[in-house]
């Protein structure tokens, strides 16, 4: 059983009062974030082969780094170190050890400094921890001041963030730019400001909203701060072979470029559409014409319209159909109807999915199940009804028995009554 010393619990207090969701941690205490997250699925795996003194740290946001764990220390991932910085020292969280980190290193083309790794000096101690924590403190309102005195020299630039090194002698600016800037005054102005090293990094638009984070709409994290990491280009090609609408609004994405999604299926959607016949050529029947408006790729079906009647009373055709008809229209053949009997089926189901989102009760589902409820209830109830009923009847029966001995009676009496008369007589 792992047992928290008391120089760990003093850590874990210190860390629950700092906001470190930039640096790695999502909830108050020890844990991993969604910013560039990996997973160990070798850890409960031993091996021999040496190679466990290179671990990866995680700095703020998406910045990540690889050091040597030169002193032997007995670090975990979650844990905050103090590593070679230049100068000085910087404080990370260990987010990866093991043989995962040279897969990782690969993978991010990473280029060592001067051939060989920096040093993992320590654990973080409680002093590291408070000005790490100090220094955290002044990174918005840097970012803030840098902004106003950009505008003030009149640069083409924006400052997207700043991150302090974990002793507060190094900060890097993160900036966008269109073109080259020169930004050497810019450097003797926050130096005098801010009395700190300056280290001017250029980025992306894609990776300051990685930097940044937020939620797609998809509803799930962006892909640039969770897995992405390399940017390829996207062009609205990608979306006319989806078949996509060109609008602007929802192509682009928060960082206000192309979507980086529009790229994922594209190969599909070539491939698919390989052994598909020519869209720009009209279908002529015996007395119509016909033009393309749209596709159903994996379904394989062209919509096409009459001319001159525009998006509405659709067509659709298959595309072996529709390879038929251009092909008879080549050989100057019309046929007399653009889609045959055989394929009414295909229409009838292609236009049968509607959107029927909202037009149903909420509660279909329970009103079933309370019919049942009252029928088990007369079932259960129709025993004891028939008994009730069964001991009306007799109560009925018992008293209609003395009404009719009573009507005995009076018939009797009234016939000795009869029989007295004629005997005075």
């Amino acid at each position: 059983m792992f047992i928290l010393t008391d120089e760990d619990k003093l850590l874990k207090q210190t860390m629950q009062e700092v906001d470190t969701t930039d640096r790695g941690i999502c909830t108050k205490g020890w844990g991993g974030c969604a910013k560039l997250h990996v997973t160990d699925w070798l850890n409960d795996i031993k091996t021999a082969i040496p190679g466990d003194d290179i671990v990866e740290v995680r700095f703020k946001n998406t910045r990540k780094d690889y050091y040597r764990n030169v002193n032997n220390l007995n670090i975990s991932v979650g844990d905050l170190v103090a590593v070679e910085g230049s100068p000085g020292h910087d404080i990370g969280i260990i987010s990866l050890k093991g043989e995962l980190v040279f897969e990782q290193m690969k993978r991010h083309k990473v280029t060592l400094n001067n051939g060989e790794f920096r040093k993992v000096y320590r654990k973080a101690k409680t002093v590291d921890i408070d000005k790490w924590k100090e220094a955290i403190s002044l990174e918005h309102e840097t970012m803030i001041k840098s902004r106003q005195i950009v505008q003030d020299l009149g640069l083409d630039m924006k400052i997207g963030d700043v991150e302090y090194q974990g002793d507060r002698t190094k900060a890097i600016f993160y900036y966008i730019a269109d073109g080259r800037v020169d930004f050497r005054q810019l450097i003797k102005v926050l130096a005098e400001s801010f009395r700190i090293r300056i280290e001017m990094k250029q980025i992306g638009a894609r990776q300051e909203a990685g930097r940044i984070g937020g939620i797609g709409p998809c509803g799930r994290e962006l892909c640039c701060s969770t897995w992405m990491s390399n940017f390829v280009s996207v062009t609205t090609n990608a979306a006319r072979y989806q078949e996509i609408s060109l609008n602007p609004q929802k192509l682009a994405g928060q960082c206000g470029k192309l979507k980086c999604c529009l790229n994922f299926e594209v190969d599909s959607y070539i491939d698919a559409q390989k052994d598909f016949p020519p869209s720009n050529i009209p279908l002529h029947s015996e007395n119509l014409t016909y033009h393309f408006l749209k596709a159903d790729i994996f379904g394989g079906i062209y919509w096409y319209a009459l001319q001159g009647n525009g998006p509405s009373n659709l067509v659709p055709v298959p595309v072996r159909r529709v390879k038929e008809v251009q092909r008879m229209n080549r050989n100057g053949k019309k046929p007399e109807k653009l889609v045959t009997e055989s394929f009414d089926v295909t229409a009838k189901n292609a236009e049968s999915f509607q959107n029927v989102v909202g037009q149903d009760d909420l509660h279909r589902f329970d009103q079933p199940k309370r019919q049942m409820r009252k029928k088990s209830r007369s079932k259960r109830r129709n025993p004891n009804q028939a008994h009730e009923e069964n001991k009306t009847q007799n109560q009925g029966q018992r008293q209609s028995r003395p009404q009719q001995g009573q009507r005995n009676n009076e018939g009797q009496a009234s016939r000795n009554n009869s029989n007295r008369k004629s005997r005075r007589r």
